[in-house]
């Protein structure tokens, strides 16, 4: 083998590895989460059309209190104020729901 070609070899490959060390930091690097990596505040998610196909695992993200828009990684998110969705209260527990008799209703007409 010519030298010509190991130096392209030992170089090319030099520069495939410093590629893949680079965005495995990046990657280490970035928030985990929903989180807002100034304030802390919960972020909303921006839709990012292009970049989204590109790095699926990535997510746009912006903070609506400090203003900060940036990349997070995918991660534990927020629960909700309150606890879950809001909805009718159920039986206390331990308690049966009742059920309702259908009545007949009858339209005057």
């Amino acid at each position: 083998m010519s030298d010509a070609a190991i130096f392209v070899l030992v170089f090319g490959g030099l520069f495939v590895l410093r590629f893949i060390a680079a965005t495995l930091v990046f990657w280490w690097i970035l928030p985990e989460g929903d989180r807002c990596p100034n304030c802390d505040a919960v972020t909303l998610r921006v839709q990012a059309t292009g970049f989204e196909r590109l790095m699926p695992r990535m997510r746009s993200s912006w903070c609506h209190e400090c203003g900060w828009e940036g990349m997070l990684r995918p991660g534990p998110l927020t629960p909700p104020p309150g606890g879950g969705p809001p909805g009718p209260p159920g039986p206390p527990p331990g308690m049966k729901p009742q059920r309702r008799e259908r009545r007949d209703v009858r339209r005057n007409g």
